[in-house]
Parts: structure tokens; sequence; C-alpha cells
């Protein structure tokens, strides 16, 4: 399989940079487009920032700040949103936060932004932000590092009441995963319905591939079931949400790559395992 191309080869940042994240856009020469959406940011030590779309609608080639980080800090996570969404940051510790995107009011391209979450302790950190848009059809999904994983309702489906409670932002979140020896920490939450596929990748270099579906949804403060099989030392190292119709050459150019973890580390769901609930 490819090893890809360096990012430095394709816009211009500095050798010692990386990315943390790409947003896909429309035409940043609409008006009305670019006046009426947001980029959200999250940054590991649970500050967030929102900026209106149009104070970057005129990118120079060697790019424009985006937000002021902390030396102690570093951007995570940045979103388009159209200023209605909900916002979930999840901690490593395994407690997640829900607030209104409107609770947080459009700053500057150079602002460091304003407290999202509250971090549970001083190793704690943010390991990644959801927006939500419609969240009697969403989920939240949520991996840990030794790969365990669930499904959890953002509002029960039945009579509306919200799984996760909105708060005002700045707050300690609730759980979302029972943290263990067993589990690891939490490494990735994502926001997903059954029509979206997951991709997992392992820190060895595999990935896995499975339709979310699959995964049955489950309480709030479980500590999920196992995912996958990890041998030795291995954890995750990445999850994505992948829309079925997209990313086919998976199957195609990386058959083997997807025998030997069906092979090596399995993709089964452990559904005897107990939901745990603590």
């Amino acid at each position: 399989t490819s090893k890809g191309r360096a990012i430095q080869n394709l816009i211009n940042i500095e050798q010692d940079d990386n990315v943390k994240a790409f947003i896909c856009t429309q035409d940043l020469k609409d008006e009305d487009y670019i006046n009426s959406h947001y980029v959200i940011m999250a940054t590991k030590n649970g500050q967030v920032k929102k900026t209106a779309l149009e104070q970057y609608s005129r990118p120079r080639t060697n790019g424009i700040n985006a937000i002021t980080i902390k030396d102690d800090d570093m951007l995570l996570e940045a979103k388009l949103t159209t200023g209605e969404s909900q916002v979930m940051l999840a901690l490593k510790s395994g407690k997640a936060i829900r607030f209104e995107e409107a609770k947080t009011r459009p700053m500057g391209r150079n602002a460091s932004g304003v407290r999202g979450i509250k971090l549970a302790h001083k190793d704690d950190e943010v390991i990644g932000m959801v927006t939500i848009e419609n969240p009697q059809e969403e989920t939240v999904l949520v991996v840990s590092e030794n790969g365990y994983g669930k499904r959890t309702f953002i509002d029960d489906p039945e009579d509306g009441e919200p799984v996760y409670r909105v708060t005002n932002r700045g707050g300690k979140g609730v759980k979302t995963i029972s943290i263990t020896e067993k589990t690891g920490n939490l490494v990735a939450i994502k926001s997903v319905t059954d029509e979206d596929d997951l991709m997992i990748i392992n820190k060895s270099g595999i990935a896995i591939r499975m339709e979310v579906k699959d995964l049955r949804t489950m309480g709030r403060a479980t500590q999920g079931v196992k995912l996958i099989n990890l041998k030795g030392n291995d954890s995750i190292a990445a999850v994505a949400k992948v829309m079925k119709d997209d990313d086919e050459d998976v199957n195609d150019n990386d058959q083997s790559t997807d025998n030997e973890s069906n092979n090596d580390v399995g993709t089964t769901l452990d559904t005897n395992e107990n939901d745990n609930n603590n």
C-alpha cells in the first residue's frame, strides 16, 4: 500500500508543523454562504473558539492565523457549522459535555477562545469534538485505546429526553464511557448514524472497517464491548467515520490488509459482554 505524500508537498507549511484538521467548504466568494457559516475549533486543554467563515475567505499561500494557542496547548479539531449546532467535547478520562453552539460567541481569528470543558485532572485532555445537527437521529460513538467501544443515543428516541443533558459550556461534563484498566483511556468520539461505516486504525498500521449499524446502542455510563482484539502492546491510533459509498477502493486496493486484520486482529463484536453499568 502507498505511504501517501508529505503534506508539505501540497501546501506551504513549515517542516516541523503538521495538519490537525481540514474542512470542506463551498464558494468562499458567496457572501451569503460565508456570512451564515462558522468555524468552531477545540484545543487539547478544553478551549473552544467560533469564528465566522467570512474571516477565512481570503486565504494566502502561506496561510493565515486561525487561533492563538498557548504554549502548553495545541489545536485538536475544527468543524464547519451554521451557528445553530450543538457541540460535544470528550475527555480521555471518559467524560463529555454537550452545549449549544450559540453559547459561544463569534470571535476574531487571533482570539484564543473560551473554556469549553473543565479537565478532570492535570493529565487529562480533550480527545475529540463533534457537532450535532439532529440529536434525535444521531448517536455518539466512543472508542477506547484498548479496543472497547459503544454507541449511545444523544436523546432518548422514545421519550425525547436527553441522554447527554445540555449544559453551559465550561462544565465538567458527564460520563460517556466507564474507563477501567481493561478499556484504557478514551481516544475517539464520533457522531454517527446507521448509514455510516467505521474505520479503525491500530498503531501497528492495520486498518479495519465495520458497519455502524452492527454496533448496538448502550447506556451512557457503560464500558462498551470489545470491538477488535489487539496483540501485545498495540492500541488504537485513529477512528474515522466513512460513508458507505465512499472509499470503495479500500476493499479493492487493500484486500491483503483487510485479510490480515481479519485473521490477526478480528472485527467481530463481543455481544455477550455485559454492559457493566458503573
